[in-house]
């Protein structure tokens, strides 16, 4: 019996251990896919379109790698924009970049992620219109006057129909968030993730550059309002420098769940670093401890009910 006892006691530990470790991931099972705004190899089909997006100015299609919006070359535009507008309140967009070209002190100018009440409308934003309504992210990658940061610098803007990106500045007086981050000319993949939930009125950007699956905050935005029905795109251009600017993937899911976005806009984060690792380890070392712990308690009563038998 009291062997038996001694099983029954670690299973419950393990059993602990691996609700603790379900617990963790949970955010995992908040996601469900939206494949009308998710874009993965070979991105068209026999027709040599894609049932979801539209391509468009100088944007190349490498089937086996990505879409290219712009090639190394000066004065590209190219753009990358869903079809259909996204309908869900709360969701989630994974997308992965890459930027970099030939030039080691020039380059430019970079690429902007959209979600706009407008669709597939080049102009001189970053391969698109100015006076946009809703959110553009800017991954900027040339300074056009002297700013606060070092370069390559991500900035967030809200428009509403009528004001004009401040280009002259890098937008710096039309900064909602920004960071500045090093995701140029990388060789590890270079991802970002926004997050939205309208319930709560929240956005965060989190981007990937040193690692696989370590996210670094650039902006947490609050009281974030999008149009009620936003298309999601994404363009670039170049002038006298260039870049390639690729997006390889696009992961859109809708969030069973809104997120509880905590803290208020960030706007000078620093560049990625391996230190983020840390919170990872952190929670090892805490689920790790809710283990011994039970461990312990069974250990002790085991050897209470063997004193009493041998009492």
């Amino acid at each position: 019996m009291l062997f038996s006892k001694k099983r029954f006691m670690l299973g419950a530990a393990v059993a602990l251990l691996s609700a603790t470790t379900v617990f963790a991931q949970e955010d995992d099972d908040n996601l469900q896919p939206l494949r009308t705004h998710s874009l993965y190899m070979p991105y068209i089909d026999q027709d040599l379109q894609n049932r979801w997006f539209d391509f468009g100015g100088d944007a190349l299609i490498n089937t086996n790698r990505h879409v290219r919006l712009t090639q190394d070359m000066p004065s590209q535009s190219g753009w990358l924009w869903s079809r259909l507008p996204l309908e869900v309140s709360n969701f989630q967009i994974e997308f992965e970049f890459a930027v970099g070209g030939k030039g080691d002190n020039l380059f430019g100018d970079g690429f902007a992620v959209w979600l706009t009440k407008e669709r597939a409308e080049p102009g001189p934003v970053f391969g698109s219109r100015d006076h946009f309504e809703g959110l553009g992210i800017f991954f900027d990658t040339y300074e056009n006057g002297r700013s606060p940061h070092t370069f390559p610098y991500v900035l967030a803007m809200m428009g509403d129909g009528r004001t004009k990106y401040d280009n002259d500045n890098d937008g710096s007086n039309n900064k909602l968030g920004g960071c500045e981050s090093n995701f140029r000319g990388r060789t590890e993949t270079t991802k970002g993730r926004l997050t939205y939930s309208r319930d709560t009125s929240s956005l965060n950007l989190k981007i990937q550059t040193q690692f696989w699956d370590q996210w670094d905050d650039c902006f947490t935005l609050q009281d974030i309002k999008l149009p009620e029905l936003p298309y999601l795109g994404f363009t670039a251009h170049t002038g006298e420098v260039h870049d390639n600017h690729d997006i390889v993937s696009v992961t859109t899911s809708t969030m069973v769940k809104a997120p509880q976005l905590l803290g208020h806009t960030r706007n000078t984060a620093p560049p990625p670093s391996s230190k983020s690792g840390l919170g990872w380890y952190l929670k090892f070392l805490a689920i790790s401890g809710v283990f011994v712990g039970v461990v312990a308690v069974a250990y002790n009563m085991s050897k209470k009910s063997n004193d009493m038998k041998r009492f």
